[in-house]
């Protein structure tokens, strides 16, 4: 989507926050959780095709899961917003190659998984059904899978779970709202207005939702990695999870992006895994 038809909807719906900021702002929700993007195309469809398919429920949402069997350590793969479990092709072979149980899940409103809205907190739940089912030892989640995968571990008793990946997540739900505010160019009526529909929704403050604060108490080993020119989500958000959780190492990457979908991290992730 282009800068000018964002700026054009932001526009819109500042000028109906003057008439409704309650409609303003939940039309602004709603655009904010609607994916546009994170449905298979064919390409994607070869990465799936060689998995036993396998579907969860959540609250009569489906959940639609990917197994490559192996018998090795169980890993749970969560990908992050508009995308889906074929993200995960560029680690698949060196991980059937450690013999590893490869676990992966579409996201709510992405892949074959139901739902037309996504937050993490949902996510969250949906990871949790997972896990429960799977009892995976590795947990590794990309970008807001990252945030959902920490949000599952701070919600729910998962002893199944001895190591958890993070690869560009965002630290706290207060700089992505943040952005997304600033990138729709929202005024004071809408911003105050989305604030309070998180609180009224999941009974917090935004800020609460902190990824980095609720890893303070992990007692599972961490491994976190982010490209320090990360354009999506900034390279602070990594020094603050580092900060916070006590027990994780923290590798910076420099040109790798917001994807970090290169080789030379793979035997990183593959050491980790198997310490």
């Amino acid at each position: 989507m282009s800068s000018f038809i964002i700026k054009s909807i932001g526009n819109a719906l500042n000028a109906t926050s003057f008439i409704s900021s309650k409609y303003a702002s939940n039309k602004a929700l709603k655009l904010f959780a609607t994916p546009r993007k994170g449905s298979y195309i064919s390409q994607q469809e070869a990465v799936i095709d060689s998995a036993v398919v396998e579907t969860l429920t959540y609250e009569n949402l489906n959940i639609k899961t990917y197994r490559w069997a192996g018998r090795n350590k169980t890993i749970l793969l969560a990908h992050g917003w508009e995308s889906n479990a074929s993200r995960w092709d560029y680690l698949l072979e060196d991980f059937k190659s450690q013999d590893y149980n490869i676990i992966a899940l579409d996201a709510p409103a992405h892949g074959y998984s139901d739902g037309n809205r996504f937050n993490a907190i949902l996510y969250s739940e949906f990871i949790n059904v997972v896990i429960q089912k799977f009892k995976p030892e590795v947990l590794i989640g990309h970008s807001v899978g990252g945030m959902a995968s920490v949000f599952c571990l701070h919600n729910h008793d998962l002893p199944s779970i001895k190591k958890l990946l993070i690869l560009g997540a965002p630290a706290h739900f207060t700089g992505v709202f943040s952005r997304y505010k600033l990138m729709m160019g929202y005024n004071k009526r809408i911003s105050n207005g989305l604030d309070t529909i998180v609180n009224e929704r999941f009974g917090q403050t935004v800020d609460y939702f902190s990824a980095a604060n609720f890893t303070k108490d992990f007692k599972v080993k961490g491994l976190i990695i982010h490209d320090k020119k990360d354009k999506i989500i900034p390279y602070e958000d990594a020094l603050l999870f580092a900060n916070r959780y006590k027990n994780s190492k923290l590798i910076t990457t420099k040109g790798f992006g917001h994807g970090l979908k290169d080789k030379s991290i793979t035997p990183k992730i593959i050491e980790f895994i198997n310490q």
